[in-house]
This record gives C-alpha cells, structure tokens and sequence, in this order.
C-alpha cells in the first residue's frame, strides 16, 4: 500500500542540459585517447520542456549505459559539494558532476526513497535507481579515483524518470506527492550493490522492488542468479585501458 506524504520539498539550486563534446585525454590518465561526454552542462534560466527521456536540449553521449526512461533526470544533492570542495581542494559547483538538476538545501540520498514520486513543475517524476558514477567524471577533474570515491562515500545522487511529461523551470521544487516503498532509502540501496555484495537475500529483496530502474534491476537478477560476478565495477570506474 501506498503512504501518501506531502512534507518533503527539495528546493532547486540549478537545471542543466549539455550536448556531447569531444576532449583530449588528460595527461595523466588510463584513457589515453579523445573521449566524448555530455558531462559539461549548461544552466537554464527559463521554463524547458521534459519528455520520458530528457529535457530539451539535453542529450546522452554513451546511450548504452547513459539515458533512457530510467535515466531521464540526473538529480544530484548540493550539500555534497562541500565535502567534494574540501576533498578535491578545489571549488566544487552545481553541475561539477555533470547533473541536470542540482538541490539546494540539505536534503541527501538519506532523506530519498526508491520509488519517490515528485511533482516538479507541470511534470511528475520518479526516483529509480541511484547513479553509478563513472570513469568519465574522473576524466573530467583530472582525478581517476573519483568515480569510486563517489561510490564508496555513498554521495552518489539519483536518476528520475518521467512519469508525466511537462515544463520545468529553475524556480520549481521537487514536491513529494507519494512514498510507496518507504523501507528502500537510497543509502539503502546503494549498500546492496556496493557494501553487501553478498547478501543476496538483500538482493532478491531489492530485485522485487517494483520501481527499481532496468539497470539496476539487471544487476541484482545476475547476483541472485549466480550469472554475474559481485564485483564487476573496474569497467565502469576506470574506463577502456589505455593504448
């Protein structure tokens, strides 16, 4: 059964798009050739127009494993960004991780469910799965271990999809209007795929969560299965080898 709530309300900081772009390799970096990402986005000022798959203006450069329903918002809490400025000693600002809505206040995946549905604007969306950062943001910062501190810290941000298509602007605010799966907090489930690996009773829990996103969902039936190995992320954290 559904528990309808209205009290949480995560205020914006900013909204982004950014088309894919080519780079040169960092110097100092296991990739050692261009690599192409739409992971330096731009702030919008006005309305612009959600679909199922992306804002207007916004689009995935690997739509193998970026994008799709799942993945059609990147939200990321900007109360992180302290941490990150005083890890990284560097300033961190929204839209550092590539995200496209970016949360003011300090609202984290603590305060999140798997399945949250917000109103935000004239659309209706739905957390599905937190983000499983990647080598690419390492690439960005000139820092390869990032996409696995991200991890380990748990400071992950989420993905959205759409469940109502509609005009966002930077001024609206993620306005919960249900929790159906109270005990799935994001922190929760991040744990399953990267701290308890090997509970796969934990697993299969998670794998019956209803609003847990394809990607993810793909991940836990390979555990529960005994198909896909527990830890498989060096792809994913450290990109194509070099050469």
């Amino acid at each position: 059964m559904s528990t309808r709530l209205t009290a949480l309300t995560l205020p914006l900081a900013s909204v982004r798009v950014g088309r894919p772009a080519t780079f040169a390799a960092p110097s100092a970096a296991a990739v050692s050739r261009p690599w192409t990402s739409a992971i330096r986005k731009a702030e919008i000022t006005g309305p612009v127009w959600l679909d199922g798959l992306n804002l207007a203006g916004d689009l995935q450069a690997d739509q193998k494993n970026h994008g799709g329903p799942d993945q059609a918002l990147c939200v990321y809490p900007g109360a992180h960004y302290a941490y990150w400025s005083q890890q990284l000693g560097r300033p961190m600002l929204p839209g550092s991780f590539g995200e496209n809505l970016t949360l003011a206040g300090p609202a984290t995946e603590h305060d999140v469910c798997l399945g949250d549905i917000f109103r935000l604007g004239e659309a209706v969306v739905q957390v599905s799965q937190p983000r499983s950062p990647c080598y690419k943001l390492g690439l960005r910062w000139q820092t390869p271990m990032l996409p696995k501190w991200l991890q380990d810290s748990g400071r992950t941000g989420w993905y959205l999809r759409v469940l109502q298509p509609g005009h966002v602007a930077p001024t609206d605010a993620l306005e919960l209007l249900e929790r159906p799966y109270p005990a799935w907090p994001l922190t929760l489930v991040n744990s399953v795929k990267y701290e308890q690996r090997e509970n796969l009773a934990l697993a299969a829990e998670l794998l019956n969560c209803p609003a847990l996103g394809g990607q993810w969902r793909r991940k836990m039936q390979g555990r529960v299965a005994g198909t896909a190995p527990l830890y498989d992320d060096a792809s994913r954290l450290q990109g194509p080898v070099a050469g």
